[in-house]
């Protein structure tokens, strides 16, 4: 019997692996892992990791800024915005904000933090799951890193 068209495999590998670090202040990872949250937005003056390095079937692990890594998602979709103005920052946010975790009073918060951005990724998350924590070691990607990519997470556990 064929399994239903919308059943992920989390035990095949995915094309690559991503590791996100949220502020944890935030609050982001547990919204992921409710279901309040089900985009992951990134923000950036010049297009850096995961601009094009992410796609459909990808794997994301999340952890919270000094945490261990805590949950993973499939991404199910992925949308870039670039040379962006402000407008169109506002557009995006009042779109997906709900989506993102922002909370309808707080889109103001967050168009201040975004408004000069130029590029946004928009990564649509599916099949969120607590997984074993685990450290990472983020040597060699930089200690501000905030976004890792590699072909399997396992070559940067600890």
């Amino acid at each position: 019997m064929a399994p239903p068209r919308d059943y992920i495999d989390f035990s095949t590998k995915a094309v690559m692996e991503h590791v996100a670090i949220m502020k944890k202040s935030w609050g982001l990872t547990g919204k992921i892992l409710s279901g309040e949250k089900t985009i992951e937005s990134r923000w950036y003056r010049f297009r850096r990791a995961p601009w094009n390095l992410i796609r459909t079937g990808d794997v994301v692990y999340f952890k919270d800024s000094g945490e261990q890594v805590s949950a993973m998602a499939r991404v199910a979709r992925v949308v870039q915005f670039s040379d962006l103005e402000p407008r169109r920052v506002a557009e995006i946010l009042k779109k997906y904000g709900d989506a993102d975790g922002i909370e309808e009073r707080d889109l103001g918060k967050f168009y201040g933090r975004f408004r000069e951005k130029r590029y946004c990724i928009l990564v649509f998350l599916r099949d969120a799951r607590e997984v074993e924590p685990f450290w990472i070691d983020k040597r060699g990607f930089g200690v501000m890193s905030a976004w890792i990519t590699v072909d399997d997470v396992d070559r940067i556990r600890k």
